[in-house]
């Protein structure tokens, strides 16, 4: 599986920013795609996901701010993030979990990684 995000930059408080990612190689049918970001001395934390079926998990941190979208016809994940904040100021990475039926078992893939920069 490979991940290509594309989007980020350097963008002021209050303003907006879409991130994109497509996924490609072995896709689970049962799987989620979503976004995880990583600040300098924290640890990677969930920003939103989003399952095969359309189920949602937002972090309460951007909850009302950003929203996740996908398309499974073309494998491809969004993040809009609007009212950005100086704390959303971080990495963010693309993920997928497939989900194998017969096990639960899961499987992740991480993109590479585009900065997203919200500064004055």
């Amino acid at each position: 599986v490979q991940l290509q995000a594309s989007g980020g930059g350097l963008v002021q408080p209050g303003g907006s920013l879409r991130l994109s990612c497509a996924a490609s190689g072995s896709i689970f049918s049962i799987n989620t795609m979503g976004w995880y970001r990583q600040a300098p001395g924290k640890q990677r934390e969930l920003v939103p996901t989003m399952s095969a079926s359309g189920s949602t998990n937002y972090a309460d941190s951007v909850q009302g701010r950003f929203t996740i979208s996908r398309d499974n016809t073309k494998n491809t994940v969004s993040l809009q993030m609007n009212s950005l904040k100086p704390e959303d100021t971080a990495v963010y990475y693309c993920n997928l979990r497939n989900r194998l039926a017969t096990s639960n078992r899961e499987y992740d893939y991480w993109g590479q990684g585009t900065l997203v920069t919200v500064s004055s």
